[in-house]
């Protein structure tokens, strides 16, 4: 151990000390009370009342100091569910649940993402979340494993992001800022109020960094408004997200080689084609939500435009993009001989209209050399057109749900969805050597559920669940071809799930949250990336036989005294039941991208002074292709943090030092599945050691 983790390692011993240095409490623990959640779509109940399993987090409570850079801060500390970190500002986080999501080169596949209900994902299945203001969350609630029987296009499950209640104060406000290793600076400002049934907040950031790794530097601001109204009888909420990235720059996956040699580096190719993306994004939605006789009516609605700018290291590409979309929502209690039934009936349009273009790209054409067809103009980064289409993709689904309550204890729960999605592509590069490649595919799916729920008492519960989903391939996989045309892959076809389930989950007088999840999921002709050597690494993608999917599920917390502790732990036994690519067998070989156990533990040091976080993952080695013929190494991190804070009525300071990857630890984070070239390494972060300022100020109502 060096002298700089020694002298880590002391500041936050000694740190540790101070925030136990507090006055003692009342030990009595009262019951923990679950919350109500909105991911089951209607529902309302509590996640003891729900036959699926779902996660309910409030990361800043449970985990305070946050820096709200990434989503693997936020989404932590959740059974089944991982987000990759790729130290990437060009790409999004790899984010799965119980696999379904692995296979992304960028963004989020295979998982519906949704903001207050509304959702973030498109009607393809992909999900960009650059634009994800994470300064305003205030929960967390993930339901993992199947959920097309409410919500469509999604495989492996729904992760809901609420929104933190306003103030009970008129106005309040508060500046927070970040500064850290690798250049990294944050700067916040914030306000949010409520009274009289209205409420407000709104918050504007801007992040700069230079990156851990070379050729990573990012320039990005973000924004979130939202106002909303409660009248006692409805709720109407109208919000706003938004991002503006000049400068995301790429520095690529890595071979093993390079990453033994030194992880900061960025793969040449990346910076000599200059490899990196700009993007603007703003998306509006509204909700409305209003009580009828014992029941409730919901409709919402989105409009929202994204430009993107994304030279790749075979291609310059340009994508202008429209969408909107819309839910109707109808929940009403009844009896029916006696019997008591919860009926939800829903319905919900999406649109996506895209206009791409490709260009090659000529960044490493040689100052001297001769213009080409191709890059007919010296020094211009965008060369010759090589795609130029319209694509436009919708989306419709129905769906019904029935809770029928037997007895006190039992609730049998029905549900079913039907969808149609349909892809469209009008090629507007027509010429003697290009035919038009224009046309249409009309994917779609009915996706059942049944679940029965027992009551073992007030605070635990069991349930078992059958379901069934579906995940499209995106537009972007469903048009790049192996063969370099345009247009639709007709032979790419849907993945289709079956999942069998059984749990159990509650809570205890002694501060005890917990549950346990055991499943198996069947996939048939599951979408798998893959690598051209020649492509200049381009994505493709091609169905495979079928898989298998068998894991366990643990969450566990507890809140003793001044002591919170969380743990999540997950095994996952996933692996290729029948799956040939020309003469070589995979059947029996694990699915890359998805370590084989993962445990993750926090415990949170609550004194009169300051408060010290600190947090474990510990994950298993992962394989990066089918072959199974490399894998990315096991590892262990740590991070800690202390937070202390000085307020009186809402107004006051904080202030937060912390370190990640405390021990510096030399591991790799993510990986890029099947990539050509060896290249499917993308390196974590060496130990990075940062602190925050928060001024808070709140105007109290009048008495």
């Amino acid at each position: 151990m060096n002298s700089k983790t020694l002298g880590v390692v002391a500041a936050v011993i000694s740190l540790a000390l101070l925030a136990n240095h507090a006055p003692a409490q009342d030990t009595t623990v009262a019951k923990l009370e679950p919350v109500v959640v909105e991911v089951g779509r209607g529902a309302h109940r509590s996640p003891l009342d729900l036959p699926f399993a779902v996660t309910v987090q409030t990361p800043d409570s449970m985990r305070p100091g946050q820096r709200h850079l990434s989503l693997d801060e936020t989404l932590w500390l959740i059974p089944g569910l991982s987000v990759s970190n790729r130290n990437n500002p060009s790409q999004d986080p790899r984010i799965s649940v119980r696999g379904f999501g692995a296979r992304s080169a960028f963004g989020v596949r295979g998982i519906r993402v949704l903001r207050d209900g509304i959702p973030l994902t498109l009607p393809d299945g992909q999900t960009p979340v650059d634009y994800l203001d994470l300064e305003s969350v205030g929960r967390v609630e993930v339901m993992r494993g199947s959920a097309s029987s409410l919500y469509g296009n999604a495989g492996g499950g729904v992760v809901d992001i609420r929104t933190s209640d306003p103030p009970p104060v008129p106005v309040s406000g508060a500046v927070r800022m970040w500064t850290g290793a690798f250049d990294t600076r944050r700067l916040v400002a914030k306000t949010a109020g409520a009274a009289d049934g209205f409420g407000y907040q709104a918050n504007v950031a801007r992040t700069e960094s230079d990156g851990y790794r070379d050729y990573s530097r990012q320039r990005m601001t973000n924004g979130f408004a939202r106002i909303s109204y409660d009248d006692g009888g409805g709720s109407y909420a109208l919000e706003w997200l938004g991002v503006n990235t000049p400068v995301a720059q790429n520095p690529g996956a890595l071979t093993r080689a390079q990453f033994e040699t030194d992880p900061r580096m960025a793969d040449p190719l990346s910076i000599r084609k200059g490899a990196r993306k700009a993007v603007t994004q703003s998306q509006f939605g509204l909700t409305a939500r209003h009580s009828v006789a014992r029941g409730e009516i919901e409709a919402s609605g989105y409009v929202g435009t994204r430009t993107l700018d994304n030279p790749l290291t075979f291609a310059v590409v340009d994508v202008g993009r429209a969408m909107s979309g819309g839910n109707l929502r109808a929940t009403l209690p009844f009896s029916v001989l006696g019997a008591d039934h919860r009926l939800t009936a829903g319905t919900e349009v999406q649109l996506q209209n895209d206009l791409r273009l490709n260009y090659t790209n000529c960044n490493d054409v040689p100052p001297l050399a001769a213009p080409t067809a191709t890059c007919p103009v010296l020094g211009v980064e965008r060369g010759s057109v090589t795609l130029d289409q319209r694509e436009i993709v919708s989306s419709f689904g129905s769906y019904l749900r029935d809770e029928l309550d037997l007895g006190k204890r039992y609730t049998f729960t029905t549900s079913a969805r039907t969808d149609a999605v349909r892809f469209r592509v009008k090629d507007k590069l027509i010429n003697a050597t290009n035919p038009d490649d224009s046309g249409q595919r009309l994917l779609d799916a009915v996706s059942p559920m049944v679940g029965i729920l027992a009551r073992l008492s007030e605070s635990h519960s069991a349930y078992a669940n059958i379901s069934s989903a579906f995940e499209t391939p995106t537009a972007t996989e469903l048009g790049n071809q192996p063969s370099g045309a345009g247009g639709i892959n007709p032979d790419l076809k849907p993945q289709r799930s079956t999942t069998y389930e059984v749990g159990v989950k509650g809570v205890g007088d002694n501060g005890l949250q917990y549950n346990a999840a055991l499943f198996a999921t069947g996939v048939h002709d599951e979408l798998i990336p893959f690598d051209i050597p020649a492509s200049g690494g381009r994505r493709y993608f091609r169905n495979a036989g079928r898989t298998s999917r068998r894991g366990l599920e643990l969450g566990l917390g507890i809140a003793i005294r001044q002591l919170e502790l969380g743990g999540a732990y997950t095994y996952a036994n996933y692996r290729f039941v029948d799956f040939t690519v020309d003469t070589a067998h995979y059947a029996g070989n694990r699915i890359p991208g998805i370590p084989r156990q993962t445990l993750q533990a926090s415990a949170a040091l609550h004194g009169s002074l300051a408060t010290l976080v600190t947090e474990a993952t510990l994950a298993d080695r992962m394989f990066v292709n089918d072959a199974n013929s490399e894998s990315s190494p096991g590892y262990a991190i740590f991070n800690a943090r202390i937070v202390s804070s000085a307020l009186w009525n809402g107004s006051g300071a904080e202030l937060t030092f912390g370190a990640q990857n405390v021990f510096d630890t030399k591991y790799i984070s993510s990986v890029s599945v099947n990539a050509a070239a060896g290249k499917f390494y993308e390196p974590g972060s060496q130990r990075s050691v940062y602190i925050g300022v928060s001024l808070l100020a709140s105007v109290l109502p009048k008495r």
